[in-house]
């Protein structure tokens, strides 16, 4: 984050901000482009370009890379967006980070399935 934006950031927050896409050899960033159809809704869309991201941490994880899909604040930023040529109407699905694990991954905590599945 930049001292713009946030004017309390640390000389080694506004680094770390700074190489946030460096951290792996390549950064695919997924967009939303939805456009009117008749047959396919707005959310489709939407949902499609999640699928593909997932789609790419699949292929490249089946490949041997380690892959990780995450998003952060600068892909809601639209001074990034901006920048990264995205046009108003079209949104970030999250940038796909790829290359060989330095370390094996942690899982983060997930719910019990049993709290977020209904069987019927």
């Amino acid at each position: 984050m930049s001292g713009r934006r946030n004017p309390q950031a640390t000389p080694a927050e506004i680094e770390i901000e700074k190489r946030r896409l460096m951290d792996a050899p390549l950064v695919i960033a997924v967009v939303s482009s939805v456009k009117p159809h008749p047959k396919v809704p707005a959310w489709e869309q939407e949902l499609s370009a999640g699928a593909s991201a997932m789609n790419i941490v699949t292929a490249a994880t089946a490949l041997g890379y380690g892959a990780n899909w995450l998003t952060g604040w600068f892909a809601f930023d639209r001074d990034v967006l901006d920048g990264l040529g995205l046009k108003a109407d079209e949104k970030l699905a999250g940038f796909i980070h790829i290359g060989t694990p330095s370390k094996p991954s942690e899982d983060r905590p997930r719910p019990a399935l049993s709290d977020i599945v209904t069987r019927f």
